[in-house]
């Protein structure tokens, strides 16, 4: 019988021949010790050329990409290929893993780069967006990450000065990268006139960036822009460029390597093609210049090395193959001498002593296979053309050349006696050939196709091929030892043998006694074992016999080297495997002196030189294998027959096959919730008494270990279904952690012994971390592990967690559990882990052990490197408890069989015999250990395990009296052990919990059933007794008095399933599973009668109410019996409709039943004869029953769920008939009011059982509630309890407020809800954009006669612009935000926002400064209030990045920053769809919280300067308006918003929440929460849309302030230093009150203050109050500073949102009629198609003073004051006015209304001077003449008319023009006032722009080429003149708006971006293709006009939809 244990042997990597430089670059580099770091395959390599040595890092898996070096030189970064690649941080000397770095990239990571000062690395992955991560290494954790570019990047480098800068190239492009928190974004390179180009390599120095091209010139860039260009540094593209010490090194696909100085000056050329070892087509992809020598590592796999001054003869280190497949691999038979042969067209001898290439030969074709004659003088070789040839040795001279094939020649082998040569082909034919007749053709084989009949022998080794080769395919050959028969292997899994040379088949039972040259084949008996036990779906590719060492080496397509015994004949043979090619291995062979084993990768190629360490008695030992790739792959892929497996355990067998996935989780609720409906009607409202868990009896045992645990207050905590139950032994009590909402599988304790973590069940299961003395939840993990959590454990420090999920590969995480950040996850196991255990040495190391195996672990980065045990000799086993000796080395872990293994580093050195079955729990003592198994039996052991000091058997004998409860069985299977205060305390499977003394005394404190469903549950009519049956087969009763413990338990049959007692008590009635049941005597539980009618299950059993003088029995099979108890004889039956009956009652007469089918049917029986009856639900509603366990009928409707929740089990009504209980599938217990009617009625939810809730009653007296759960086995005892407890939970999710009840309706609250803050931007496109259009069909130039005058008036004093700088805003963004306005400096100065611009505001000097960073409209805005951080800002905008392109800044985004230096602090990076619509610090500043205006309303945690996310979930599905921080707290915050509050506490990584409760306040209904303030001793303050003002105690309503306002309140703002309250509201100013009030501290008094702004209602949306001052913040955009002492009131600044009331000196009634629309609601404007949805949108500047006119959709006409800054005027016109125009004079004011009306104004003060209205449509420009007679006004209907102003005020129109093709957008008149030039957008369809030149006053327009004409203002966006100012790609950016200076010099622009930029004129095309320096961005949408002042002083531009006015200072 044949050995089927792994070989007696080892493999050790020596040498890898080979190096990658094919598609890698910059992957060489010299580290410290002036050694190579290089790649090849999937290992990493360290070359010492001084001692010719290699070291290697075997931490990868796949193919090596990329490689970085760490500047302190010794450390290395690794990123591979793969679905999910790894980057991997290596020490280059001990070739040890510091960091791992996972999940961030796909496909592969192609380039890396560190910072300057370490810390950091960036990564490129190979993904379709080339995404950009940068990392923490250390830590492993990703900082930011980014979409790279749409094509490839080559290459990435950091500054070295700039810590947050870094540069990427590629494919045309380069780009310049900036981090900021967690935002990565790049600004592009700039080419100028440069045509982009692709960039190949780059590399910083100081602060210029040089970049290597395809076209081989050197570009360098100082911060984005191009500054210098050497040409031709290469004659092609540089693949490398490196900075050092000295300067710059090249290297190129010219072959040459080039150095430069510092300054980038030529040093010196390396030509590599002209060395002696060059060649045609040598390139160079990776350089390293070090000192006086040089690295170059080529395309083909050399590196060389260069002297400086030497450097004509560079010397080539290492050498390789390259392209194509490696195949082809022999060694020589005498010397010690590899020869391969490759797809590179390349054959080459290696010296496997010197480790170097000896010899190369080139040949024509692909060679694919070579071996060596028996002498060693010649060598044939395979080509991939059909031919081979034979060589001389010595100098690699041809022999011969034959081609009798067409196919590749896949193997070919000399017979022994070197007579004959068999050359096998791809078309399944064997040549022979004579060597001695110059290989002339003596024979064939031709392989018989797969499935046929004749002498080919198929095995059935590989049915699917071998090594994925085709059917037919020769793929291995061997000869005898006389060279009498060849034997072959093909790809369709078949071998033959033949006679030679004749090539006659020969069957396999003439060969006996045959012995075999070589053994190279994978099909035979002799090799079955290095096939899988099932299936074939391993490619083992070649194989290769040890014969001496009974070895055989196999290649497997996995990438694996692998070792088996020789010979292997049985499947699955064990194995040792090997690691280190990425692509499958092709090839192995022994070397002639057996010493080294050589494999070759494929597609790697590489060639892998390995020593071969045969196990004698000097090395039996095997010394600890310290890396990956060398360990013993003892695995269950690697286990032999069954048959040698130990039996497992049925236990643990049990425990593995347990299944805890779940259709439907808890998690999955709300879901439901948001897809169910309910009409608008009134509900049902919830009981005032309430439920409180008092008590558990059980203890989860069955399938956990070590889940009881001693507290430092000798407190003992295990878990039972979702609670864990903290046990006071001395007071027999319970308290309660309730935060889970799923089975509770395992627990750990903190080293401080007060800490407990726990894992459950679940989808996204979750541990918790929770404080036992409070039972707060301190941090919730989640998110990584699916199914449930296995084991945990916390460090030795306590710091970190450590768990074990349920999922596939058992993976395990290390978290930060107090930041609830996931430090590490790596996959573990496919078996599944049964223990774990933190190393209580050593933070980083652990064990984790489960179904035949163990694996040690060290935790690197964020992952986690892993080591299996070595088991050596003995067979694996199951593991089952785990604890660590006395040193960190040592572990003892408890097994299946009952032994103890002794662990050392990895190693198993020891084995103990301790328990007769598996050893569950093992605990450490200070000096020994104790340990607990199957057999019952603890024990206490030495510190080595080697002698028993003293064993426990548990016993019922040895009981103490003290005991609460009865013990089931002697001996129960020990499942956990922990000790405290000198007492061991056990856990068994059978559900006790045991308390042991040291003088033996067993005292039993709980227990529990079983594992099985427990079903049946009764109470005792009379007494404090219950009794349960479960499917463990036993009836239990329970005392329900303080004593809480089993007072009496029989042994059943069968499993129980229900169970109910006899109206006295004396009698109990049992169902069982197999249809039968019991009535047997309540006191002695011994029989009294038993039936067995039915073979369904009885489901349910009743007792008559009278005197229990009949018993029903209902069973699935659709019967319910019905037996006289007297005469014991069945009396009667009840036949269903043929569907389970699931309950039954009786009515209080016992006369009538109600019965509840599995099919929803509530059916009505006479007793006791079973007749069915018909009841109308009136007669129903009469009916009184005894009792109510049904879940069907109207007086439950109200409790039973909708269709998507799971259905009730069970109810449960008291005797009062007030209160019922419900059960449902979930585990949920709801209580409702009785009779609970309606749709979805209110409840009281509470969670304690983990899936079904089987049964409920209640007790005797109506005092408590019990309840069962089907599978969690615990029988939960609910005290109810009157009144309002805070301990309770908060309302079920089915209790929201109705859609009625929210108190009101306000319309800006309505518009505010269903806003959509991303259409509010208006980034539409509002104007047709310009077309190239060919020259026949552009328009006529207007002057191009020569001589021209200037076409545009120009001044010869003036200076040209330069720049522009923003001085001052207008506008305060106070619709739609709140709380945006607050004090900074004390008071000193405010910060706000409008557009995307912050504000901070001088309140002295009346200066602004601006944060103009923000690429959106900035929608919130918090100041930091703690002292440390006083001036930083937080300000989050508008924006969906789901739209955002590449990298772009564009959407929801959160900025930190300075608000003294404007310095940005952080950037992050939200995960907020649409904006961010709130943002609030935490109380030490530290934290920032923000609110998303997506669907979900997203609430994220922030360290905002790590730019980290604490955590982040679904805030509610309504919108949130306002959340906030409690001023003293950075774990608890309150959200409010559209009916609804929450009350959050923040643990760890994640967020709890409770509903605010407000059924203490009688009359309270929910409201429509808008505003927040906190007051002392917990109270929190909301403000309603009613006006109302709830006051919270915690998350319970205390009292309502009502009417507070009349209106809605927006704001609230608690003022740190003095708690005083500031409200602001909807309110109408009267004599007694304002909509601002300041309040005391509790909100009881307050002192109201009137804003006097004039309006008829003032809306405030934003207060703060400092130093005796309140500011206030309107909708309208006013911003108001209110006096305490006096109450007076200024206004800081002067809004645009909305009309205010008409102004003095503002037109009469009288004058307005007829001209403002005063029937209905304005229509919207169309402006060029896009409706018009706010903003300002028509600006004039005065011609003579520094006066600005604009107008709007607020129906205003505003005069501003430039020079002062300052509101004049403000008159309301009535309706929308669109355009305004100053006379030249600068006495009249011209205005355009959306009805078409123009009115006339004199500017002195504001009275009508005209008005007429001629047209219809909207105006949409006027311009006064030059000269002051005419006017022109442009409607919206493509008209132009003429009117005359020198007629006077009646405004005869003179002349027009409807020649105009498509819509007018601008006017501009010639300086002589002869002409006006109309700018046009096309008509629908044309989508181009045009310009016409009209005559005044005829409306004539000119067509004339030659007319030339100079004009007095430009406006026009269309013209060869202004073409420049337009983007090259004008479908990106559409310019909206321009005007030109007075000066003539300079042109503004606005575009549909919200930038402006400021030109030359006329521009130049240049400017926008190198990207303007002057663009300016600061409006969030569309700019919809710029001006110039009267002296170009000022630039004013216009928001079309931020309602903002921007002043610019022109330099």
């Amino acid at each position: 019988m044949c050995d089927k244990t792994a070989p007696r042997g080892r493999l050790r990597l020596e040498w890898v021949y080979g190096y990658r430089g094919s598609q890698c670059r910059n992957n060489l580099f010299y580290t410290a010790a002036k050694e190579l770091v290089y790649f090849t395959a999937a290992v990493g390599v360290v070359y010492n050329p001084r001692e010719h040595t290699q070291r290697f890092y075997h931490g990868h898996s796949d193919d090596i990409i990329s490689l970085a070096l760490h500047p302190d030189r010794s450390l290395v970064a690794s990123g591979q290929v793969g679905a999910e690649p790894r980057i991997c941080v290596w020490d280059s000397y001990s070739a040890a893993t510091v960091s791992l770095l996972q999940e961030q990239h796909s496909h592969g990571v192609s380039g890396l780069s560190f910072s300057a000062d370490g810390q950091r690395l960036v990564s490129v992955g190979l993904d379709s967006k080339n995404t950009i991560c940068v990392w923490d290494w250390r830590r492993g954790q990703a900082l930011a990450s980014a979409t790279g570019h749409s094509d490839r990047i080559f290459d990435v480098s950091w500054n070295p000065r700039q810590s947050n800068h870094l540069v990427t190239c590629g494919v045309k492009h380069i780009k310049f990268w900036t981090l900021c928190g967690t935002l990565l974004a790049f600004k592009p390179g700039v080419f100028g006139k440069l045509a982009e180009q692709t960039v190949l390599s780059v590399c910083l120095r100081d602060d210029l960036t040089f970049s290597g091209t395809l076209s081989g010139d050197v570009l360098v860039w100082r911060d984005r822009a191009l500054l210098r260009t050497f040409s031709n540094a290469h004659t092609a593209g540089i693949f490398s460029l490196q900075a050092s010490e000295d300067g710059f090194v090249s290297g190129g696909r010219d072959g040459c390597v080039r150095l430069w100085d510092r300054d980038f000056s030529p040093i010196t050329t390396i030509n590599l093609k002209e060395s002696p070892h060059g060649y045609p087509g040598l390139s160079v992809r990776s350089v390293c210049w070090r000192a006086d020598r040089v690295l170059a590592g080529t395309q083909d796999g050399e590196i060389f090395e260069v002297q400086v001054r030497e450097r004509d003869q560079p010397v080539i280190l290492v050498q390789g193959h390259s392209e194509g497949e490696l195949w082809a691999l022999d060694t020589h038979p005498k010397q010690q001498v590899a020869l391969t042969g490759s797809d590179d067209r390349s054959l080459r001898l290696w010296s496997l002593v010197e480790h170097r290439l000896i010899a190369r030969c080139n040949v024509s074709e692909g060679v694919r296979s070579v071996t060596f004659n028996p002498d060693g003088s010649v060598l044939a070789l395979g080509l991939k053309d059909g031919s081979f040839t034979v060589l001389r040795v010595r100098d690699l001279s041809e022999v011969v050349h034959v081609k009798e094939r067409h196919e590749v020649i896949h193997e070919l082998k000399f017979s022994p006696d070197a007579t004959l040569l068999a050359v096998g082909c791809n078309d399944g034919c064997v040549d022979i050939y004579a060597t001695a007749q110059r290989y002339k053709k003596v024979g064939e084989c031709r392989v018989a196709a797969a499935g046929s009949g004749g002498t080919a022998a198929g095995v059935g080794g590989a049915a699917a091929g071998i090594g994925g080769s085709a059917a037919g395919v020769i793929t291995h050959l061997d000869w005898s030892v006389d060279s009498r028969v060849l034997l072959t292997n093909d790809g369709g899994g078949n071998r033959a043998f033949y006679r030679m040379p004749a090539g006659r088949p020969v069957a396999l039972e003439e060969l006996r006694g045959l012995q075999w040259m070589t053994w190279t084949g994978v099909i035979g008996s002799e090799v079955n074992g290095i096939w899988p036990k099932y299936g074939s779906e391993m490619d083992v590719h070649s194989a290769h016999a040890n014969l001496s060492s009974a070895v055989l080496a196999t290649a497997h397509g996995n990438g694996q080297v692998r070792l088996y015994r020789f010979p292997c004949t049985r499947r699955g043979g064990k194995f040792k495997k090997y690691v280190g090619h990425a692509a499958p291995v092709t090839s192995v062979r022994w070397s002639s002196d057996l010493q080294w084993l050589l494999s070759t990768g494929g597609a790697d190629h590489s060639l892998f030189q390995w020593r071969f360490i045969p196990e004698t008695p000097m090395t039996g030992a095997l010394e600890p294998l310290l890396q990956e790739g060398y360990a013993d792959s003892n695995s269950g892929e690697s286990d032999s027959d069954q048959s040698e497996v130990p039996e497992l355990d049925s236990e643990v067998e049990q425990e593995v096959q347990t299944e805890y996935e779940r259709p439907l989780y808890k998690q999955d609720l709300h879901r439901t919730h948001q897809q169910r409906t309910l009409q608008s009607c009134s509900r049902q409202t919830a009981p005032s008494t309430g439920l409180r868990l008092s008590f558990v009896h059980g203890f989860r045992g069955w399938d956990t270990r070590s889940a009881l645990l001693s507290c430092l207050s000798g407190a003992l905590v295990f878990p039972v279904a979702t609670v864990c139950v903290v046990y006071d032994r001395m007071r027999h009590s319970q308290t309660f952690y309730q935060g889970h909402d799923d089975d509770v599988l395992c627990l750990c304790l903190h080293p401080n012994r007060d800490i407990i973590a726990s894992g459950q069940v679940g989808r996204d299961a979750e541990i918790h971390v929770w404080d036992v003395q409070s039972l707060k939840c301190l941090s919730l993990l989640r998110g990584s592990h699916q199914c449930g959590v296995s084991a945990i454990d916390f460090s030795v420090d306590g710091k970190s967690l450590v768990s074990v999920g349920l999922d596939d590969f058992h993976s395990i995480i290390i978290w930060d559990w107090r930041r609830g950040e996931r430090l590490a996850r790596t996959r573990s196991n496919k078996d599944k882990v049964l223990v774990l255990r933190s190393n209580p040495f050593r933070t980083d190391k652990l064990v984790s052990a489960g179904i035949k195996h163990i694996k040690f672990w060290q935790h690197s980065g964020g992952g986690l490197v892993g080591r299996r045990g070595i088991w050596g000799s003995r067979q694996t086993e199951t593991l089952t408890a785990l604890v660590f000796g006395q040193t960190e080395d040592l572990v003892f872990s408890g097994s299946s069989s009952g032994d103890v293994f002794l662990w050392r580093d990895t190693r198993l050195t020891k084995t103990f015999k301790t328990h007769d079955g598996p050893v569950f729990s093992i605990c450490p003592l200070d000096q020994g250990f104790v340990s607990g198994g199957k057999d019952g039996v603890v024990e206490l052991w030495d510190d080595k395990f080697e002698r028993c000091l003293k064993s426990f058997a548990v016993k019922r004998s040895a009981l103490s009296p003290a005991s609460k409860g009865l013990l089931l069985e002697d001996n129960p299977s020990i499942r956990a052990l922990t000790l405290g205060h000198g007492l061991i305390y056990i856990g068994t499977k059978n559900g006790e919990i045991l308390e042991i003394e040291k003088t033996g005394t067993i005292t039993l404190l709980l227990q529990g059933h079983l594992q099985g469903e427990v079903w049946g549950l009764a109470a005792h009519p009379l007494l404090p007794v219950c009794a349960t049956v479960s499917d463990d087969k036993t009836l239990r009763m329970w005392e329900l008095s303080t004593n809480h413990r089993m007072v009496a338990v029989r042994k059943l049959k069968k499993g129980g399933r229900c169970c109910t007692f006899s109206p006295d008590g004396k009698a109990l009635a049992v169902g069982l599973s197999d249809g039968s049941f019991l009535v047997v005597n309540a006191d002695s539980l011994e029989d009294m009668v038993g039936f067995h009618h039915r073979r369904a299950l009885i489901s349910d059993i009743r007792f008559s109410p009278d005197s229990g003088k009949y018993l029903a029995v209902a069973s699935l099979d659709s019967f319910v019996d019905i037996y006289n108890v007297q005469t014991s004889k069945r009396v009667g039956v009840c036949k269903g409709d043929g569907s389970g009956v699931t309950h039954i009652d009786w009515d209080q007469r016992g006369k009538l039943l109600q019965v509840n089918t599995s099919a929803n049917q509530l059916l009505f029986f006479e007793a006791p004869r079973g007749k069915r009856q018909d009841i109308s639900q009136s007669e129903f509603e009469k009916l009184l029953w005894a009792s109510w366990s049904c879940v069907l009928g109207p007086t439950v409707e109200g409790a039973r769920s909708s269709p998507l929740e799971p259905a009730l089990n069970t109810t449960a009504l008291t005797r009062d008939r007030m209160l019922l209980a419900t059960g449902d599938a979930l585990g949920f217990i709801r209580l409702y009011t009785f009779p609970c009617r309606g749709q979805a009625a209110r409840c009281k939810k509470y969670v304690g059982h983990s899936a079904n809730v089987a049964k409920l009653c209640w007790t005797n007296e109506d005092a408590a509630l019990l309840s069962v759960g089907g599978a969690d086995t615990a029988l939960m005892i609910w005290t109810r309890e009157s009144g309002l407890r805070e301990t309770h939970g908060p309302d079920s999710e089915d209790s929201d407020p109705d859609p009625d009840q929210d108190g009101g309706y306000d319309s800006d609250v309505s518009r505010e809800i269903s806003l959509d803050f991303t259409q509010i931007q208006t980034r539409t496109r509002t104007r047709a954009q310009p077309q190239d259009t060919a020259p026949e069909d552009r328009p006529p130039p207007v002057s191009r006669a020569a001589p021209q005058p200037p076409t545009l008036l120009r001044s010869t004093t003036k200076r040209r612009i330069e720049d522009l700088a923003l001085e001052h805003v207008f506008g305060f963004r106070g619709g739609y935000c709140r709380n945006n306005l607050q004090f900074l400096n004390d008071g000193l100065d405010l910060v706000f926002h409008t557009a995307r611009i912050a504000v901070v505001h001088n309140l002295c000097s009346g200066t602004q400064s601006f944060y103009l960073e923000h690429t959106d409209s900035i929608l919130s805005l918090t100041v930091n209030q703690h002292p440390k951080y006083s001036s930083v800002v937080a300000s989050g905008q508008t924006g969906d990045r789901s739209e955002a392109p590449e990298a772009d800044v564009s959407g929801a985004l959160i900025r930190v920053w300075e608000a003294g230096s404007k310095q940005t602090l952080s950037v992050l990076q939200c995960a907020h769809g649409k904006g961010v619509g709130y943002v609030n610090f935490s109380a030490t500043g530290k934290l920032l919280l923000s609110v998303g205006v997506d669907p979900e309303h997203t609430i994220t945690l922030w360290r905002w300067q790590e730019g980290s996310v604490v955590t982040c979930r679904g805030g509610h599905s309504e919108r949130i308006f306002v959340a906030e921080f409690r001023p003293d707290s950075d774990s608890q915050f309150v959200s409010v918003g559209v009916k609804h509050i929450k009350f959050w506490t923040v643990v760890g990584g994640a967020l709890l929440y409770k509903k605010g409760l407000i059924a203490g306040v009688v009359g309270a209904k929910h409201q429509t929460m808008l505003s927040l303030a906190f007051g002392a001793n917990g109270l929190t303050f909301s403000g309603a849309i009613n006006g109302d003002v709830f006051v919270w105690k915690e998350h319970v309503l205390q009292r309502i302030v009502e009417k507070a306002h009349s209106g809605p309140i927006f704001s609230m703002f608690t003022t740190l230093q003095d708690g005083l309250i500031v409200s602001g509201a909807k309110e109408k100013p009267t004599k007694d009150g304002g909509a601002v009030k300041l309040w005391d501290q509790e909100m009881k008094r307050c002192r109201a203050f009137s804003l006097e702004t004039g309006k008829t209602t003032d809306t405030v949306r934003a207060v703060c109050r400092s130093n005796g001052k309140i500011v206030v913040g309107t909708k309208d955009g006013d911003i108001v500073e209110l006096e305490e002492k006096n109450a007076a009131s200024n206004l800081i600044l002067s809004g645009l949102s909305a009309a205010p009331p008409v102004s003095v000196g503002a037109f009469s009634p009288v004058a307005l009629s007829g001209t403002a629309a005063s029937t209905g609601t304005t229509p919207p404007v169309v402006m060029g198609g896009t409706a018009v949805v706010g903003g300002v949108w028509g600006l004039a500047t005065h011609p003579i003073k520094e006066l600005l006119v604009s107008t709007g959709t607020d129906a205003t006409v505003r005069i501003w004051d430039l020079t002062d800054k300052k509101l004049l005027s403000c008159l309301s016109v009535g309706r929308v006015a669109l355009c305004a125009a100053f006379s030249a004079s600068g006495d009249l004011l011209a205005i355009g209304l959306d009805n078409g009306e123009l009115l006339l104004l004199t500017v002195h003060n504001m009275l009508l001077w005209g008005t007429k209205r001629d047209r219809s449509g909207a105006t949409q420009a006027l311009r006064f003449s030059p000269d002051g007679r005419f006017l022109a006004v442009l409607f919206v209907d493509a008209v132009l008319d003429f009117y005359d102003l020198s007629l006077g005020p009646s405004l005869n129109r003179v002349g027009f023009c409807k020649d105009l093709s498509g819509t007018g957008a601008s006017l501009d008149f010639s300086l002589d006032s002869a002409f006006v030039q109309v700018g046009m957008m096309g008509t629908v369809g044309t989508a181009s722009l045009s310009r016409l030149v009209v005559s005044v006053p005829s409306g004539k327009v000119q067509t004339d080429p030659n007319l030339s004409v100079t004009w007095a203002t430009w406006t026009s966006v269309a013209g060869d003149e202004v073409q420049g100012a337009w983007p090259r790609v004008p479908e990106i950016t559409e310019v909206t708006t321009l005007s030109a200076s007075h000066s003539g010099l300079s042109l503004v622009t606005g575009d549909d971006r919200g930038v402006v930029q400021l030109f030359d004129f006329p521009p130049q095309q240049q400017q926008q293709q190198q990207g303007n320096p002057r663009s300016l961005a600061a409006h969030s949408g569309a700019v919809s006009s710029v001006r110039f002042s009267a002296d170009d002083r000022f630039v004013v531009s216009a928001g079309a939809s931020d309602g903002s006015l921007l002043l610019w200072r022109c330099l």
